[in-house]
């Protein structure tokens, strides 16, 4: 991501000159919203994903500890 870093005024004022012209001034505040929602909503799932304990470990932990059950029986 170094060329972000070389972004100057200008190069950012062309980049929106040319997303305005592309979507129109009048469409260009519901463009914003609706990705500024789409942002909130992946980064609430990837939130929700690491709080989550994945299935796969739910499963080793369930094997776990039926083998170690199976163990004190014998």
């Amino acid at each position: 991501m170094g060329f972000l870093r070389d972004l100057g005024g200008w190069h950012l004022l062309i980049i929106l000159v040319i997303i305005v012209l592309l979507f129109g001034a009048t469409r260009l505040p519901a463009v914003s919203k609706s990705i500024g929602q789409s942002v909130r909503i992946f980064r609430r799932e990837v939130k929700t994903m690491k709080d989550e304990p994945s299935a796969e470990d739910d499963a080793a932990a369930a094997g776990k500890s039926s083998s170690t059950a199976a163990d004190d029986k014998k």
